[in-house]
């Protein structure tokens, strides 16, 4: 028996995951990234493999000193979609990379559906 890593099982469920799902230039994948400490998104367009649109929010934290990781990801969340609204992107597909939809990942996509996108 081979013992694996969290990163090693959670890149496993990415895969998994990634074979289902793909980005196009109508309705591009959102693609989130959580470390201990920030959040990322990304807009990506599968078929050219470019990157629409990417945040972070380390942008939020600076703005707001105490929020919480949750709050900051909603907001995130919110903002992208006022960003994917303004380049005139209603739909997207989710990619919660491998993580469960819960915590900040579930603040994400709440926060985009609040601002307007479509899943």
């Amino acid at each position: 028996m081979v013992v694996k890593t969290k990163t090693q099982q959670r890149e496993r469920r990415k895969n998994r995951i990634r074979t289902k799902i793909n980005g196009t230039h109508k309705r591009p994948r959102l693609s989130v990234f959580r470390s201990n400490k920030y959040i990322y998104l990304q807009l990506i367009d599968d078929e050219k493999g470019k990157t629409l649109l990417a945040l972070n929010d380390q942008t939020i934290k600076s703005e707001k000193n105490k929020i919480t990781k949750i709050d900051s990801a909603f907001e995130l969340g919110k903002a992208l979609a006022q960003k994917a609204l303004e380049k005139k992107i209603q739909n997207i597909v989710f990619d919660r990379g491998g993580y469960k939809y819960h915590g900040r990942v579930k603040a994400v996509a709440e926060g985009a559906r609040e601002g307007g996108l479509k899943f």
